[in-house]
């Protein structure tokens, strides 16, 4: 598998096409993981799987990801030279000899180098042992990067790109002497327009001749295709931030359309979620909350849903003022860590397969997490006044005391369906997984918060730190599991990485919290009625 690339390399030594508009071939279908995409978002995924991004360079020329997977595909050579294979673990590069400093290296730096092929070894061995078994440290890193120039090796081949159907579930390359390779390669090494796109067309007919079925549903890689290049969640933190700034730039009498101003952007950019959501459903046909990108989306787009529901009610700015930091935070890490938050959509693990219980209790328990963190946000409101010597009116303290009663409703609601989940999955209803472990920390933590402040233990300031506090458990449950842990029956949602973020995040909240009660101790706060 890791041998020279040079093997690959026989057919040509021409340069890259220039100019060339490669807009014919964004929709054209292929397969890859048991599932049909466009050809755009099987480039996109390809480059990002190689290089943590969707561009790269080359001879000092930034390329689309598709024009760099149409080049490897059509003209390999000189391609083992670039540097554009991911290594960001600093410990296996010191580990293996590469230079700490750079985060991409060529085919041929990492084919060479024996310690980090070695340690690919003992990767593919350990597994061969036990399939179930998860790797870390300097060993899991050494996987990705092999799986990196697995990807790099089928592009070059031309073993990953399979345009043309066989069978429902069995695509295949084009073959060496297919018309409509021969066309797309000399339209793409002669930069003949009029060349490609009839190379384009003639696998068009190809495909449809080979599979008439796959007549039937071109219209989903039409809005597949659509959702790549429009970046609706993108577009809707900029919108959800333009939000913010609109609420907190206008005051005095330019306040009501500061604050209409607020709602119109927050509005547009529930819309774009709701938008991006619609066709990701469309593409998969389930809902789009199955690994840690989706949840992360999923908690954008509830906790501006419960602010937008909360505002139409008490018209009171905090809400939007609370939701949005937390919204526009979630959506920039999805939109900017494609590593470590994979937004692919790929097929189901089985366990995953029943629809109802997916969106029952998945969905029911992300909301969850998205009630709390608007009752983060209004909380850091809360603690802010108090840091700068501000009186938190006693409606904060009830905006506050709502938002954790929806949270603690849906966790509660969600943690039952996922055993009952449990019990038809697994044949048992609790069984102390990780997992189930947290999300019950998470809720009696709720419940101590709430509970607390109906009893007078604490009033809207002790409610306020318990509402940060208690966040820090939802933290642990939602990534920590399975980022951190990475063990239990919850496999399907583990990954790696943002650790560092993570746990800053952590320390961060406490100190914030520490030094909000030590401006309180200093100069107390007077405690709000108690909410019924």
């Amino acid at each position: 598998m890791f041998r020279p690339i040079c093997l690959f390399l026989f057919l040509l030594v021409l340069p890259v096409a220039h100019g060339l508009d490669f807009t014919p071939l964004e929709t054209v279908a292929v397969q890859e993981n048991g599932r049909k995409k466009p050809f755009l978002v099987f480039a996109d995924e390809a480059i990002l799987g190689l290089t943590g991004r969707t561009s790269l360079e080359r001879d000092g020329r930034k390329l689309g990801s598709i024009e760099a997977v149409v080049s490897m595909w059509l003209a390999p050579s000189g391609w083992e030279k670039v540097p554009l294979v991911l290594v960001n673990n600093k410990k296996l590069k010191e580990q293996v000899g590469l230079d700490r400093t750079r985060k991409l290296f060529s085919y041929e730096e990492i084919a060479a180098n024996k310690p980090l092929l070695d340690l690919f070894q003992e990767a593919n061995e350990t597994r061969a042992r036990n399939s179930r078994v998860r790797l870390t440290g300097t060993l899991k890193a050494a996987a990705d990067v092999g799986m990196r120039l697995a990807i790099f090796e089928g592009l070059v081949s031309g073993r990953l790109v399979t345009p043309l159907p066989t069978g429902a579930a069995a695509w295949s390359p084009l073959g060496p002497d297919d018309p409509a390779l021969a066309l797309l390669r000399r339209g793409f090494q002669q930069g003949d327009q009029q060349a490609f796109n009839n190379g384009v067309a003639l696998l068009r007919k190809e495909q449809a001749a080979e599979n008439p079925r796959f007549q039937a549903d071109p219209w989903k890689i039409e809005v597949e295709t659509f959702y790549q290049k429009l970046h609706p969640f993108r577009w809707a933190w900029v919108l959800y931030l333009a939000a913010g700034i609109s609420l907190l730039a206008f005051v005095g009498r330019a306040a009501p359309w500061g604050y209409a101003a607020g709602w119109a952007f927050a509005l547009a950019g529930f819309g774009l979620q709701v938008l991006g959501f619609v066709c990701r459903i469309i593409v998969s046909g389930r809902a789009p909350v199955t690994n840690m990108y989706e949840s992360v989306l999923w908690v954008a787009f509830g906790t501006i849903f419960f602010a937008l529901v909360f505002e139409a009610i008490h018209r009171c700015r905090y809400f939007l003022l609370g939701a949005v930091p937390v919204a526009v935070v979630s959506l920039i890490l999805a939109d900017t860590q494609p590593v470590i938050l994979d937004r692919t959509i790929q097929p189901l693990v089985p366990v995953l397969a029943d629809n109802f219980w997916l969106t029952t209790h998945v969905l029911t328990i992300t909301l969850s997490y998205a009630a709390f963190a608007l009752a983060l946000g209004v909380g850091h409101i809360v603690l802010g006044k108090v840091i700068f010597g501000s009186k938190p009116s006693p409606a904060l303290y009830n905006y506050l005391y709502r938002s954790l009663q929806i949270g603690v409703l849906l966790l509660a609601v969600g943690t039952i369906l996922g055993g009952v989940w449990a019990n038809y999955s697994w044949g048992r209803f609790w069984d102390w997984d990780p997992k189930e472990t947290w999300a019950l920390i998470a809720l009696l933590g709720y419940l101590i918060v709430l509970h607390g402040r109906i009893a007078g233990k604490w009033g809207g300031f002790g409610m306020a730190v318990g509402a940060v506090l208690a966040f820090q458990s939802i933290i642990m449950a939602w990534y920590g599991v399975n980022f951190v842990l990475g063990v239990g029956l919850h496999s399907y949602g583990f990954g790696t990485g943002g650790f560092p973020a993570a746990l800053g995040f952590v320390i961060v909240e406490v100190a914030f919290v520490a030094l909000a009660v030590w401006r309180n101790r200093s100069k107390p706060v007077p405690t709000a009625p108690a909410v019924a």
